[in-house]
């Protein structure tokens, strides 16, 4: 019978869990399981992946003394439940929003967190890196780094482990094998397979056998080793991950714990490394609806836990993602040429809509960002018209292919960057904030960003027609503001901006979506006698220099605004006008951007407004470069 009292609520931290029998783990993992499904159905969150690792999450807290022996989670999409197991889960329905739990590991947030994670495919550099600073102190840990079959797609996970391999590392890699066919069905015979390999039986004739191949001669040694390591292969399907130095045992079923808690423990007391274990889950698994989801109930909002339905709030504009893939299919319906290339995020880009249409013009390249730029730079060689479409806090990791692959050879690929400045319940790892920087910086980088739904789909044409060079046009996360939408998109003269609203003596110059709290902005300074013209940028590079010129001439401040970190727009505003005199005269200028700290999870409305670049900020930037506010409002209003 079951005890009156839940497991799970007798586990305040994992090392009450490790005084539980063997025999009671899976029961911990149900109530885990529906402690997280109830979770997120309350905050929304990533559910898919976190269900799919419960019982890992349990046999591994189990068997491994965290916090002392590191446990890194790749990405963090998945580490719900381990939050739960680690002292968090009194504060886990606070997920994802103002002051409460990250989505993804932190390591300000608990010290069973050693690594921050939001992006794919660092946990095993870091785990390598933290398994050779405890060898360096003479400190005896183990250290386990969870990476998923998708974020094996990256080669900073091979570059990793071809180190970890060369240096003979103390380290374990759990492959968490969810998607790919990378193994044949698991069950009964390959359990005692993995079992038997990762024996202490097995690794010690193993190493006798190397140390006797090792006096022999070099054929005899070369033979040996092939003799092994075809055997195994044959087995167990381990041969890629032993060419760069791992012991491999796998593959075995990560929802058995009567599998996992020996193959653990197994390579918990074994003394080489590095090993990886290679375990095969389901994602969303215990929960139909994200069973039978097409995504797995990856990413999700509040949602009823009985029927999976998701509250999902009407729409009253199209989203920006979905404007810009069927401006996307207009442009390739009139060119054969045009092609999109996405890095494992078809729908959060709206790759998947042009995908729809023309199949055999798109390419989902994996979580391989560097890839897929320099892959868009031998597509534009050939003549073709590559979109490689990528969040902006996941071009970062391919800046050096934008640099040399791209900007260098005067390529003609076409950036669409999606979310674009704050993001919301994903934070700071996920924020929009410095690709405006790092491309306006390039020599020959044209630099767009939309104000609203109709400027994207002008800027697509726009991107579809330029030939000359690299270009990108930015766009943020949501619904648009729902502006009407032209038929077709118009080209834009590369480098010229728009006044939107005519005015005497403030001037505030939006790049972006923050054009929408400019106008709000200019209707309260109206009211306190300051007339205010409104200009739409369109461009950060090449800047439109004579609409700047004559905004500084004729206004007493000048304001710049954007949804980008310092260094971006109004950087290369303010470089303008210094050089050529246009701060001689009086006028004030000022820039509005976001901050220079992260900001934590919140609504992006709230993170804009700490940020001061709502309607109220924008105004208190303008009284404030005017001098006193109180007085200067007494002034206006006698």
């Amino acid at each position: 019978m079951r005890p009156e009292t839940p497991l799970l609520d007798s586990i305040r931290v994992p090392a009450d869990q490790r005084k539980l029998d063997d025999a009671q783990l899976a029961q911990l993992a149900d109530e885990l399981r529906l402690e997280l499904i109830d979770t997120v159905s309350q905050t929304g969150g990533h559910l898919g992946a976190g269900l799919g690792v419960v019982e890992l999450t349990v046999a591994l807290h189990h068997i491994f003394d965290t916090p002392n022996d590191r446990l890194i989670w790749d990405v963090g999409h998945q580490s719900y439940p381990h939050k739960i197991l680690t002292g968090r889960r009194d504060r886990i329905r606070t997920l994802r929003q103002e002051s409460g739990l990250s989505g993804f590991t932190k390591r300000d947030e608990s010290e069973f967190d050693p690594f921050g994670a939001a992006h794919s495919s660092t946990s095993i550099s870091a785990g390598l890196g933290m398994a050779m600073g405890s060898e360096i102190l003479g400190e005896k840990r183990n250290v386990v780094a969870v990476i998923g079959d998708g974020a094996m797609s990256a080669g900073m996970a091979y570059e990793a482990m071809n180190n970890a391999g060369a240096l003979d590392a103390r380290l374990i890699v759990i492959l968490n094998d969810n998607d790919m066919s990378i193994a044949p069905p698991t069950g009964a015979m390959s359990a005692y397979l993995a079992r038997l390999v990762s024996g202490k039986t097995y690794l010690s004739l193993r190493e006798t056998a190397k140390q006797l191949a090792g006096s022999l001669p070099k054929f005899f040694h070369d033979k040996a080793r092939k003799t092994e390591e075809y055997a195994r292969g044959f087995w167990t399907g381990g041969t890629l991950f032993e060419e760069l130095g791992f012991y491999y045992v796998g593959p075995i079923d990560g929802h058995n714990l009567d599998h996992l808690i020996p193959v653990l423990r197994n390579v918990r007391d074994a003394e080489d490394g590095p090993i990886l274990v290679h375990v095969v889950t389901q994602k969303g698994k215990g929960y139909e609806p994200a069973e039978n989801s097409a995504d797995k109930y990856h990413g999700v909002g509040k949602f009823d836990v009985i029927s999976g339905q998701q509250a999902k709030p009407t729409p009253n504009a199209p989203s920006y993602t979905s404007v810009f893939g069927k401006s996307l299919i207009q442009e390739a319906q009139r060119d054969e040429k045009i092609v999109a290339i996405t890095a494992a995020m078809p729908s959060g880009t709206g790759i998947d809509l042009f995908n729809e249409v023309f199949p055999e013009r798109t390419f989902d390249v994996g979580i391989a960002e560097q890839h897929a730029v320099t892959f868009a730079g031998g597509l534009a060689t050939e003549g073709l018209k590559p979109f490689c479409a990528i969040y902006s806090t996941f071009l970062q990791r391919a800046y050096d292919q934008v640099v040399h692959d791209i900007a260098i050879q005067r390529l003609p690929v076409r950036f669409p960057i999606d979310r674009a400045g704050f993001v919301g319940a994903d934070g700071p790892t996920h924020a929009g904030s410095f690709d405006t920087t790092f491309l306006a910086t390039l020599p020959g980088m044209v630099v767009m960003a939309a104000a609203d739904e109709a400027e994207l789909r002008h800027m697509v044409h726009t991107a579809a027609v330029y030939d000359e060079g690299p270009v990108s046009f930015r766009y943020p996360r949501g619904e648009g503001v729902g502006v009407e939408l032209p038929e077709f998109g118009e080209f834009l003269e590369i480098g010229k901006g728009r006044i939107v609203r005519e005015g005497t003596k403030i001037a505030l110059l939006s790049f972006g979506t923050r054009l929408q709290e400019c106008m709000l902005a200019a209707e309260e300074l109206e009211s306190l006698g300051l007339s205010t013209t409104i200009a739409d940028a369109r461009f950060a590079k090449p800047l439109d220099t004579d609409l700047i010129s004559r905004l500084a001439r004729e206004h007493a401040v000048l304001l710049t605004v954007e949804e980008g970190a310092i260094g971006g727009f109004g950087s290369h505003v303010a470089q303008f006008l210094s050089q050529n005199g246009l701060l001689d005269n009086g006028m004030k200028f000022r820039s509005a951007f976001m901050p220079d700290r992260f900001i934590d999870q919140n609504s992006p409305a709230k993170m804009y407004a700490d940020a001061g670049l709502d309607a109220a900020g924008i105004v208190k930037t303008v009284l404030s470069a005017l001098g006193d506010e109180k007085s200067n409002t007494v002034n206006l209003r006698a």
